[in-house]
């Protein structure tokens, strides 16, 4: 007769949040993520996309249902299963995460990696936060003072993120109205020009500006793209549902929460932001001039980018204040790693740990390889599209419930998550073009999952008791 399995006392000593605890969902869920899309790194390339024409090749009209189909994908397909079962089971994700990845596997996938992806966030924030403060204070791009504002910002916010969180978070529920008071501005200065916005003249602008850039992108080609930029930012964020979504009362509360938190947040500041670069082109004056700032290297899509074009003397202000905003992103990205390297690796002194994340942060940005920001969103959604589609299967086969803990290394978790990454990191290596590649990684994860455990291939459930055995029913 073979010993009975022993969880590890981070699961068999967890407390799920009780319901005393929960408010609802426009005071904890939905702003929290709408806080995530406010921040200008996510909203600047609304249709920054290397093609002539970039996302606007269509006209405004697709793009707007691109931005909307992204959206939805992103509340119903990365969110709202584990928005659920955070609701359901009020335990975070390194733990819920153990049905789908096994009680060791669960420690690594999505323990450890949310901890890790987390530094590749700081690494975009460190980037477009100095070049935001460097623009203010009048410093070159690759100047030294900009290398050095990079430094300081990653240390300070990753310090913060460790020990000073709790005072962040108040100045943090009113910083994200800035960007939104920023966009709504740009807004009224170039709607006059939206009217007059013709993709045909656009796309033939920018094949003068850049002769050598791809040629522009197709309806399906424009969907895809603005899937890859939308989900693959969302894909951590979804993931993180889990521990967002506990504090929800309800499924009222975890729908409400998404759809408003998530899908609109989505819809008003890209598409915001989307307007904001169509008006600019639809009207000669900011047209003419944003050619000439732009000259022959090609247009400027960027929506920041186009600030000192609209908005002329007030263009450093504007950049010191979309920096300021995002420095409580900043510091909870380095929050998240700091509890999950806690929690994977307690052994380790977090200022260790998180100090060795904070300073590849800072060599990406300093490098300026974090500011190629639509391939960070592509390799965090190839890395965490297959984690939640295996989730979502293994939540559908449990009846709609948490199936509890499996032993060891769920063997459908760990293979499909390998192949759905294999798929998803496939057009960064170049060896072939995957459309929309982190809904194609989701969907290899979910697909691959659902085969591999009707063959058999899960581990055994774990029986649990006391208040985890709550959760599972």
């Amino acid at each position: 007769m073979s010993d009975p399995i022993t969880l590890p006392s981070y699961i068999s000593g967890a407390t799920p949040n009780p319901q005393a605890n929960r408010a609802p969902w426009y005071k904890n869920i939905a702003p929290t993520y709408a806080g995530i899309f406010l921040w200008f790194v996510f909203w600047q390339d609304a249709v920054n996309a290397p093609n002539q024409g970039g996302l606007l090749s269509c006209g405004i009209g697709w793009a707007f249902l691109s931005l909307v189909i992204a959206a939805l994908v992103c509340h119903f397909l990365f969110y709202l299963v584990p928005g659920m079962l955070g609701m359901k089971t009020g335990l975070p994700l390194y733990i819920v995460g153990t049905s789908t990845f096994g009680a060791q596997g669960g420690f690594i996938l999505p323990g450890f990696l949310m901890g890790v992806l987390q530094f590749g966030w700081l690494g975009v924030n460190v980037f477009f936060s100095a070049m935001a403060l460097g623009a203010f204070f009048g410093l070159e791009a690759t100047s030294v003072g900009v290398k050095v504002i990079m430094v300081v910002w990653g240390v300070l916010a990753a310090f913060v993120g460790l020990k000073g969180i709790q005072y962040v978070a108040k100045v943090a529920t009113y910083l994200p109205l800035i960007p939104l008071a920023i966009l709504l501005l740009l807004l009224a200065k170039t709607a006059g020009g939206i009217g007059s916005f013709d993709p045909q003249k656009f796309i033939a602008l920018s094949a003068t500006a850049a002769p050598t850039a791809p040629a522009a992108l197709g309806s399906f080609g424009v969907l895809a793209f603005m899937l890859t930029f939308v989900v693959g930012f969302f894909a951590t964020a979804g993931a993180a549902g889990v521990d967002i979504a506990s504090n929800g009362r309800n499924k009222g509360d975890v729908s409400m929460g998404g759809i408003v938190g998530i899908a609109l947040a989505i819809i008003v500041t890209a598409g915001i932001s989307m307007l904001i670069v169509a008006g600019t082109y639809g009207s000669p004056d900011l047209s003419a001039e944003a050619v000439k700032v732009a000259g022959k290297g090609g247009l400027i899509l960027q929506t920041p980018g186009l600030i000192p074009i609209i908005m002329g003397k007030s263009a450093g202000l504007i950049m010191f204040l979309l920096a300021i905003a995002a420095f409580p992103p900043a510091c909870f990205s380095s929050f998240i790693a700091a509890n999950s390297f806690k929690t994977t690796l307690p052994n380790v002194n977090p200022f260790i740990s998180v100090g060795i994340g904070a300073a590849v942060s800072i060599l990406l940005a300093i490098t300026g390889l974090a500011g190629k920001a639509i391939i960070v969103f592509v390799i965090i959604g190839a890395t965490f599209g297959p984690i939640l589609g295996a989730m979502l299967v293994e939540y559908l086969f449990n009846g709609g419930k948490w199936s509890g803990p499996r032993a060891g290394f769920n063997p459908a978790g760990w293979i499909s998550w390998l192949l759905g990454a294999i798929v998803g990191v496939l057009p960064i290596l170049g060896i072939y073009p995957v459309p929309a590649a982190p809904v194609a990684a989701f969907l290899v994860g979910a697909v691959v999952y659902g085969l591999l455990s009707k063959m058999g291939m899960q581990s055994a459930l774990v029986p649990v008791s006391g208040p985890l055995a709550e959760t599972t029913k």
